[in-house]
């Protein structure tokens, strides 16, 4: 099937399951020691195998949640955590902005308007045309979004 071979398929969802479950006690493990960051960084560490298995998407939506709400220092979180993980970290904070729970909202919100400090504007539109399926050019970097040219048109709408 055009367009899947990205995905993992259904029979892979259990395998996937059990590492998830692994995942959650290494995080609950991090959690009661008082290291969230940690927590966290191993909650977002091997998101990027997608699958079309709604119980995966949700046990690993749990599992982030967990991390993210033990978050009290976002500053330090944020210089401890490699850019790398920041357009991950950016896809959960906007999951967990759609939850509509008040608690999750406003420490999505706190995290998210660091992060956007930190890691520019470049964070939200990688993860924004990325949730609508458009390919991002290979210029869209963390530093310039898009050549001149482009921001003008771009911006402009």
């Amino acid at each position: 099937m055009a367009g899947a071979e990205g995905f993992v398929e259904a029979d892979n969802a259990e395998a996937i399951m059990i590492r998830i479950e692994h995942k959650t006690r290494k995080i609950e493990s991090l959690l009661k020691q008082y290291k969230p960051v940690e927590a966290l960084r191993t909650a977002l560490e091997g998101t990027h195998a997608m699958t079309r298995d709604e119980r995966c998407k949700s046990a690993h939506w749990i599992v982030v949640h967990r991390a993210l709400m033990a978050i009290k220092d976002v500053d330090g979180m944020l210089s401890s955590l490699d850019s790398e993980y920041y357009d991950i970290l950016m896809k959960y904070l906007y999951k967990g902005l759609s939850t509509g729970d008040r608690p999750t909202c406003e420490q999505c919100l706190r995290i998210h308007e660091k992060l956007t400090e930190r890691a520019g504007f470049g964070c939200i539109l990688r993860q924004k045309l990325a949730f609508q399926g458009t390919a991002l050019p290979m210029y869209c970097k963390r530093d310039g979004l898009f050549p001149q040219h482009m921001q003008r048109s771009y911006f402009s709408m």
